[in-house]
């Protein structure tokens, strides 16, 4: 910069201030030429219309790292209006799993009740999960159009209206056609120019291995950053849109070491964080088109903000306990997004309920209640899905317990063990839960409710005739599923012990030869044994492929049926002992 004499300098000055309030007034023009739009996202709410307990219902304060009670869907719905009073232009969006593996309140009745909440809380737009398939395409059809179910009819008396708001499936087609089951995308025009934003719903392209076969059958699930980019390019082209909101089931980890410490000193997960990120989600987003300004992930049940590649990326854990606000400024020129931000918000149950949601959730406890609060057995002690550091749990001793005393009568499978998958392990079993509403029980009595929130899926049991060969070569796949890097053990029933080696580093697992036993005597690769599972494994579900090798099937009872005459028959069931798998 060239030098002035003072003169010069004085006159400078001058004119600098003068100009001052032209700047000022420049400023608030650009301001005002943008259209701020909120959206206040969340997923995997799964029907959790009441208050989640125990780990499920608590979220780390950002601040402390303390845990906090959340969720709820009468406290979900007053924290909704408050987010939403701070912008007119608030839109409100699911990644998924809205429904699917739900609670008894919204279980039993086909997950209208789930359906109904979302509509109270003007839920406008959603991707659909893999629960969302949980009883095949004709009944997600049904959650968006409405009607009674065919079978059960309209429980409660009242007709089922459907959702209100729009699921979007991006990535799912009918078979063999280039027809999506649900739109691919919905238009919104927000703030007074009428700006459009384009979002994009879809789920992940492994869905048809998590989720039974009947319930995908008819359908294709095509690449996720191939289907994102195609219609991006597609929308900017055809419909003009600059502006594009992901909605996608997928989602990631954080992972210590943590960055935040309490004043202890102690590391904790910030809600709203992005340490040491681990996950499908990531790549994705990495790959996406540069076009695209926010990804609304789920499916990992994990709360994270983060920052892919420019591209903002959230996740509001599961089961209602949080709201994402993500603030979004579209320029009004341009009609691009030029900056993005977000929160988590803890959905605390200090607040007001709201009334809405109260009567919704008093209305279905009516018709559920008699059923819900039937007892039918005991436990001498809370029993849990913890795992240890096997893999192996309490209740998945318990629940694999059960099903081999449905299935070992010679008349019923003759199974020499049962094999459960951890991922339909859906709740825990508490000593002093207070689980009837109108008739409480008495500590350690468990009732047909808590049991349905156990094991909502209504799985049948199978048992098919499997070498032990064939029984190696699955423990072997605990190692090697879908997602690279996934360790998911089964849960095994009595009798049944094995050994294992894994590296977490190298991510590389086997099972030590010689130590497969069924009641202390080796399992034997040429002999045939017959095995329990429910159907979903027996499909090869969760990337089990070896359990579809089994021959000479037969079917059995539900699973649910199975657990509750197993806490009928046994006058107290105790924490099953977490010694049947042994790592390292």
């Amino acid at each position: 910069m060239k030098r002035v004499g003072a003169a010069a300098a004085v006159v400078l000055s001058v004119l600098l201030a003068a100009l001052m309030p032209s700047v000022a007034s420049a400023k608030q023009a650009v301001n005002s030429q943008q259209t701020d739009l909120q959206l206040l996202a969340i997923n995997d709410f799964h029907g959790n219309l009441e208050p989640p307990t125990g780990s499920s219902g608590r979220v780390p304060d950002p601040n402390t790292g303390a845990n906090v009670d959340a969720g709820g869907s009468e406290y979900l719905a007053t924290w909704m209006d408050r987010l939403a009073k701070r912008n007119p232009n608030t839109l409100t969006v699911g990644a998924g799993d809205l429904i699917g593996g739900s609670p008894f309140l919204s279980g039993l009745f086909h997950d209208e009740p789930a359906i109904d909440a979302m509509n109270d809380l003007d839920m406008d737009i959603s991707g659909v999960g893999n629960h969302e398939f949980d009883e095949g395409k004709e009944e997600l059809l049904r959650m968006q159009n409405g009607g009674c179910h065919p079978v059960d009819g309209c429980q409660d008396g009242d007709p089922f209206t459907g959702a209100f708001f729009e699921y979007l499936s991006s990535n799912v087609f009918l078979a063999n056609t280039n027809k999506t089951l649900l739109p691919p995308y919905e238009i919104k025009r927000v703030g007074k120019q009428r700006i459009k934003v384009a979002f994009l719903g879809l789920t992940l392209e492994g869905t048809p291995l998590i989720v039974t076969p009947s319930g995908v059958a008819g359908l294709e699930f095509r690449d996720e950053i191939v289907t994102i980019n195609n219609l991006v390019r597609k929308l900017r082209r055809d419909k003009g849109v600059r502006s594009f909101v992901v909605l996608i089931h997928e989602g990631g980890f954080q992972n210590p070491p943590f960055s935040d410490k309490t004043a202890a000193g102690t590391p904790y997960m910030n809600i709203n964080k992005c340490d040491n990120f681990t996950g499908a989600i990531k790549p994705i987003v990495e790959a996406l088109d540069s076009a695209v300004d926010a990804v609304v992930s789920a499916h990992t049940h994990q709360p994270y903000i983060c920052r892919f590649n420019g591209i903002l990326t959230t996740s509001a854990s599961s089961f209602g306990r949080l709201i994402t606000s993500i603030n979004l400024k579209i320029d009004n020129g341009s009609k691009n997004v030029v900056s993005s931000s977000a929160v988590n918000n803890i959905v605390t149950r200090t607040v007001d309920k709201d009334p809405e949601q109260t009567e919704l959730i008093a209305h279905y406890r009516q018709f559920s209640a008699p059923i819900a609060e039937r007892v039918v057995g005991k436990v001498t002690a809370d029993i849990t899905r913890a795992a240890n550091t096997a893999g192996e749990s309490a209740l998945g001793d318990v629940i694999a317990d059960a099903q081999l005393a449905a299935t070992s009568p010679t008349d019923f499978g003759g199974a020499v063990v049962a094999f459960m998958n951890p991922g339909g392990i859906r709740g825990d079993l508490t000593f002093a839960n207070t689980y009837g509403k109108q008739n409480p029980e008495a500590p350690g009595e468990i009732t047909y409710g808590e049991l349905f929130d156990v094991q909502p899926f209504n799985n049948v049991m199978t048992v098919k005739t499997m070498t032990g060969d064939m029984i190696y070569r699955l423990l072997a796949q605990q190692f090697n599923l879908p997602n690279p890097g996934d360790l998911r053990i089964l849960q095994v029933s009595t009798g049944f012990t094995y050994r294992y080696t894994y590296n977490p580093t190298t991510r590389v697992g086997s099972i030590i030869d010689g130590s497969v036993m069924i009641n202390g005597v080796p399992v034997d690769r040429n002999t045939s044994y017959r095995v329990a599972m429910n159907n979903f494994l027996a499909d090869g579900g969760d990337g089990f492929t070896v359990f579809r090798e089994g021959t000479n099937p037969l079917g059995g009872d539900i699973d649910l049926d199975a657990l509750v005459r197993y806490f009928q028959q046994n006058p107290a069931i105790a924490p099953g002992p977490q010694n049947r798998i042994i790592r390292g």
